[in-house]
């Protein structure tokens, strides 16, 4: 058998019947395509979310406490001593208050921004339990936690917002009226696509959580904080130190489980939510793989439909070649080649399709545009080849089974 004689043979064979020959193709085509794009997609989304999980910085606990009455307003005191005696397991605790408020510089204001900064009440802690640091001037201290300074650290986003490439520090912006220093500036941790757009992990403006008396003056009112940020010292720490901050706050502010709680609480690790989020990509990219089987297995039933006509249309031809000393491995190969083809040129068609049609759905869905992993390509070009092997053997068996008399007596 001559390989390089066979191609031809298929190429000839499907330049002949180049209409039907695309048609078969159209469901590889479109099959893999669509695959492709979701697949796309789902990566996109998953490694959207993991680099908002990363950013957030790894051991990270989140904890929401409230205590009925006037007991809440040294809730986090008590979180703190209690930290401080699990020093093997936790490095830091802070508040992690959301507030609002107008934040203005100049004539610049928050409320005219399309993205305005998130504005949060903090300990000197915050930046490690949160994974920041600084990059220009200093981070909030403890003697300004505890002398109730009117400081405040900007991420590097709300810097530039409101001093584009100037130096703020130094500088003094407003909260509601309520003047504030700056002291430091973030370094930048959000690259996504998204922080470009303007929503960004880095438009953040962190307070002294020590500041609500003077806040107090504008007519807000934080004294009542309930959401609280620690950090495990390790990973191995982390499940023990959920564990042990769960039991004290139990303690401290009673079960709601049983009724008998003098408010609520909950401690929560995002790792716990990486993991949820990890399998359920998996979930979706198992049922996107299923998808693709079945698309792929319509497409290869059109491959085997075309190819057992054209094993019809060329009885003659294929009594002709065995008459003349053709082995049947050699028929076998010639129609297995002409399969394999016409699915591979499916196959990269397919890729190519699914170019656009990534960045037009990832586009829409997730706001930028995601290029398919080349694993995925080189996948589905395998794949495609393999359909038309699998695909296209029966034909190629039942051509080279046929007896030369017969074939030559077939119109």
């Amino acid at each position: 058998m001559n390989l390089v004689r066979s191609i031809k043979m298929a190429f000839k064979s499907i330049v002949a019947r180049r209409g039907r020959t695309f048609l078969t193709m159209l469901g590889i085509i479109i099959g893999l395509a669509a695959v492709i794009t979701q697949i796309t997609y789902v990566k996109g989304q998953s490694k959207e979310i993991m680099a908002y999980y990363e950013s957030m910085g790894t051991n990270q606990i989140q904890i929401s406490a409230y205590k009925w009455g006037s007991g809440s307003a040294n809730l986090f005191q008590s979180l703190y001593d209690y930290c401080l005696q699990l020093d093997d397991l936790v490095e830091g605790v802070t508040p992690n208050v959301y507030i609002w408020g107008t934040v203005q510089y100049g004539t610049k204001n928050s409320d005219t921004m399309d993205y305005s900064p998130q504005l949060y009440l903090g300990s000197d802690q915050w930046s490690l339990c949160n994974n920041f640091t600084i990059s220009q001037g200093r981070d909030l201290t403890y003697l300004d936690i505890k002398a109730a300074h009117q400081v405040c650290v900007l991420g590097s986003r709300a810097k530039e917002l409101f001093f584009d490439y100037s130096d703020p520090i130094g500088k003094t912006i407003t909260l509601s009226g309520v003047p504030f220093e700056v002291v430091g500036v973030y370094a930048r941790k959000d690259f996504s696509e998204s922080a470009e757009m303007g929503w960004s992990l880095d438009n953040v403006i962190v307070f002294p959580y020590s500041t609500t008396r003077a806040l107090a003056a504008s007519g807000q009112d934080y004294s009542d904080m309930s959401e609280f940020v620690a950090k495990a010292k390790s990973r191995e720490a982390l499940t023990e130190a959920v564990t042990r901050l769960d039991g004290f706050l139990a303690g401290l502010i009673g079960d709601p489980s049983t009724g008998n709680s003098y408010g609520h609480y909950s401690v929560y690790s995002p790792e716990q939510g990486r993991e949820s989020t990890e399998e359920a990509n998996k979930k979706q990219e198992n049922m996107m793989a299923g998808v693709a089987a079945i698309s792929l297995l319509v497409g290869g039933i059109g491959i085997m439909n075309t190819m057992l006509v054209t094993v019809t249309e060329r009885t003659r031809e294929i009594g002709i070649r065995k008459a003349i000393g053709a082995e049947r491995r050699s028929i076998i190969a010639q129609f297995l080649i002409e399969a394999c083809i016409i699915c591979g040129i499916g196959g990269l068609l397919g890729i190519l399709a699914s170019y656009p049609a990534c960045w037009i759905y990832c586009r829409k869905e997730l706001g930028y545009i995601v290029n398919p992993d080349a694993s995925i390509m080189i996948t589905g070009v395998v794949v495609s080849v393999l359909l038309g092997v699998v695909f296209g053997m029966y034909p190629a068996i039942k051509a080279s089974g046929l007896q030369p008399v017969d074939a030559l007596r077939a119109e």
